[in-house]
């Protein structure tokens, strides 16, 4: 056999929420999933590597699969055997997009599969689509920071989503604290209320706006009121051991404020270049006080998104 179509996809990690922005707004961060689609004779396979290969499924419920099949469902075509080879280093169930990773993943290596017959819009509105929000597969796609909202209604020829890059200034960094425990985001989503007052949704539209300023400007001020939030930090957090010693280490080294990345449970912090080391130093020292072993991370702004690479396989 010779000549078979082969595709890889590198797709970053991403957090999500930033506090205020919830279900909305999203990061690509400078942590990889990679994907590589080979098609072959005969059934699918699926093979794993990297952290936590063990625990993801081989078989037609992996999710790159799933969205590998449901892109040539929908241009309507029979779906070709494929051997998905899959690379993680992004960890499962902390909040950092594992899920968004394998969508965008599994939709890119088939568009490009089958000679890219859906525009990169397209491909985003399949992906928000299958994930059910945008806020992590949006910057999956396409890097950076991305804001995200439903478009007009009544018009449609128009997209069902209106994404627009957030500005970040080189000066804001992230410290991300990744925990020796996870949260499953139908858990993160069971605490929060069904309905929120008109002064808190008045108060998380003011302060979104704000922290889309401060992350622009890096103007402190702007971000440490920007980052408060109060439709789901507040609910979430006591499903996460030791938030409030963390969050007291973080701002008392340097940082602007701490926030839930995502579902959880990891945390997140923004701060400059002069803190940035002493705040991964006390939120890894006051997680470990409280039992917890965190991996903690200086990450920057991935600004690609998913990368592909093509070729040609000789067997």
């Amino acid at each position: 056999m010779s000549g078979n179509s082969s595709v890889s996809v590198t797709v970053p990690a991403t957090t999500a929420n930033l506090g205020p922005g919830f279900d909305c707004i999203g990061a690509a961060l400078t942590l990889y999933n990679n994907f590589k689609f080979t098609q072959i004779e005969g059934e699918f396979a699926i093979s794993v590597t990297g952290s936590e290969a063990e625990r993801v499924q081989t078989d037609e419920s992996n999710l790159v699969y799933q969205a590998f099949v449901k892109f040539y469902q929908y241009i309507e075509q029979t779906p070709p055997s494929v051997k998905i080879e899959i690379q993680m280093d992004v960890p499962l169930a902390r909040g950092l997009g594992s899920s968004a990773t394998a969508i965008v993943g599994g939709l890119v290596g088939a568009n490009q599969l089958a000679g890219e017959p859906l525009s990169l819009s397209q491909v985003m509105e399949l992906a928000i689509a299958m994930e059910g929000h945008p806020d992590n597969v949006v910057p999956a796609l396409l890097g950076g920071c991305r804001l995200a909202a439903s478009g007009v209604e009544n018009e449609p020829s128009r997209p069902c989503w209106e994404v627009c890059e957030v500005p970040w200034s080189a000066d804001v960094l992230l410290v991300l604290a990744i925990p020796d425990f996870e949260l499953s985001t139908a858990s993160a989503r069971a605490v929060l209320p069904g309905e929120v007052s008109r002064g808190d949704a008045i108060f998380n539209a003011a302060h979104l706006g704000l922290l889309l300023r401060g992350l622009e400007t890096g103007k402190p001020d702007w971000l440490r009121a920007g980052l408060q939030d109060k439709l789901h930090q507040s609910y979430r957090k006591s499903l996460i051991k030791g938030y409030d010693a963390v969050n007291s280490a973080a701002l008392e080294a340097g940082a602007y404020g701490m926030v839930i990345s995502g579902a959880g449970p990891t945390l997140l912090a923004l701060t400059d270049t002069v803190n940035s080391e002493a705040v991964a130093i006390a939120m890894k020292d006051a997680w470990q006080k409280q039992g917890v072993n965190p991996q903690v991370r200086s990450l920057c702004l991935d600004t690609q998104g998913a990368r592909i690479m093509s070729g040609k396989v000789i067997c």
